[in-house]
């Protein structure tokens, strides 16, 4: 409970340094992509904190290139 609480403190300390300089120079796409990218890192340091169960990503690589690997090699 007290990652989530600390990661949240963290990011409010974040956005409080970077967004208004974001906001001055208006520069909207980049206040998306941080606001996104903050949000997800955010999210996975709160579930990993958590010790909660999410998939990896190497299950989802397996799942796309078996296929291609198979058809390549023939197997």
């Amino acid at each position: 409970m007290w990652i989530a609480v600390a990661t949240i403190a963290v990011a409010l300390f974040i956005i409080k340094i970077e967004v208004p300089s974001l906001r001055r120079k208006q520069l909207k796409k980049e206040l998306w992509v941080f606001a996104t990218l903050l949000l997800l890192g955010s999210g996975i340091c709160i579930l990993m904190g958590l010790h909660a169960d999410f998939p990896s990503p190497a299950g989802w690589i397996i799942t796309v290139y078996k296929p291609i690997y198979e058809t390549i090699f023939g197997q």
